[in-house]
C-alpha cells in the first residue's frame, strides 16, 4: 500500500491533512522513546484537523468548549478508523494516539509529558514548523490545527519537511498570553499556562476541595452551590476544558482559514 493510499485513507474518515514519518525522524527531547510504546515501531502517521474559526472568534470558553469537544470525538474517530482500517486490510500494527489524553499521572511527569509529543510528530511528518509560540504552524490552516497519530510497525519515508520560516515573529501570542506563559523564547511555561487554561482542572479541584475540607458546616452548604464548584463537577465528566486559545486566536498565520 501507499503513502498516498493512507493519507486517502486517512482524509476519507475525516482528516484535514495527513503526514507521515520514519521514527528516526522524530526527536523529542521529553517524550519517552517512541520503541518502548510499540513493540516494533518503524513509522508515525500524522493527520491534522482544522480548528474552527468560530471557536477561536468567541471569547466565551462555554462557545470554544462546544467545537473542542466536537473535534475531539472526530479525532478519536478518524484516527481510531484509520488504525483499524489498517490492521484489518493489511495486518500491520497500528496504534492510535489522541489528542489531550489519557496522559501518564505518575511521578515524575504528572501528566505535563505526553506519550507521544504530536507536535514534533507533525514536524517530522513535514506537516509544519514550530512558531514563537511553540505550537505547529501548517502551511495550510495557520497555527489552527490538532493533531493525532497512528504508531505503525509499517516502513514508511518522511514526508518532505517544512523549511519554509511560517512564523513572522510578530510576537502577538506573546502579548496575547493572560498567563506569560511564553515570555521565554523556546519554552512554554506549562504551568502558568494550565492555571488559565484549564481553571477547572486537577489544580482548581484540588485547591476547591482543601479550602472546602478547612471550612465550616455552614461555609460548605454555600460552596456546594458556588459557580466554582459546579463548573469543576462539569469538568469532572466534560474532560480537560480549556479556557484560553489566544496564543492560537492571535496568530496571523492563517491561510485556509
Amino acid at each position: 500500500m501507499s503513502k498516498e493510499d493512507i493519507r486517502q485513507m486517512g482524509l476519507s474518515f475525516g482528516a484535514d491533512v495527513v503526514g507521515f514519518a520514519a521514527v528516526e525522524d522524530y526527536k523529542s527531547k521529553r517524550a519517552p522513546d517512541p520503541k518502548t510504546l510499540l513493540p516494533g515501531i518503524r513509522s508515525m502517521i500524522v493527520l491534522g484537523f482544522r480548528e474552527m474559526n468560530g471557536q477561536l472568534a468567541s471569547e466565551v470558553g462555554r462557545i470554544s468548549m462546544h467545537s473542542r469537544i466536537g473535534q475531539m470525538e472526530l479525532t478519536r474517530n478518524c484516527t481510531f478508523h484509520t488504525a483499524k482500517a489498517l490492521e484489518d486490510r493489511f495486518k500491520v500494527k497500528a496504534a492510535p494516539i489522541m489528542p489531550s489524553y489519557p496522559l501518564n499521572m505518575a511521578a515524575p511527569v504528572m501528566g505535563l509529558v505526553a506519550d507521544v509529543s504530536l507536535r514534533h510528530a507533525a514536524v517530522a511528518a513535514g506537516l509544519g514548523a514550530f512558531g514563537r509560540h511553540n505550537l505547529v504552524i501548517s502551511p495550510r490552516f495557520g497555527t489552527r490545527i490538532l493533531f493525532t497519530a497512528i504508531l505503525t510497525d509499517m516502513e514508511l519515508k518522511s514526508d518532505p519537511p517544512v523549511t519554509e520560516d511560517l512564523c513572522d515573529e510578530c510576537n502577538l501570542c506573546v502579548e496575547a498570553c493572560p498567563a506569560r506563559a511564553l515570555d521565554e523564547e523556546g519554552k512554554t511555561d506549562n504551568m502558568k499556562c494550565l492555571r488559565v487554561s484549564q481553571p477547572f482542572g486537577i489544580g482548581g479541584a484540588i485547591g476547591y476541595i482543601r479550602k472546602f475540607t478547612a471550612a465550616t458546616p455552614e461555609q460548605q452548604k454555600a460552596m456546594i452551590m458556588d459557580p466554582q464548584f459546579l463548573s469543576l463537577y462539569q469538568a469532572s465528566f466534560i474532560g480537560f476544558q480549556y479556557e484560553c486559545y489566544r496564543c492560537m486566536a492571535v496568530c496571523p498565520v492563517c491561510v485556509d482559514a
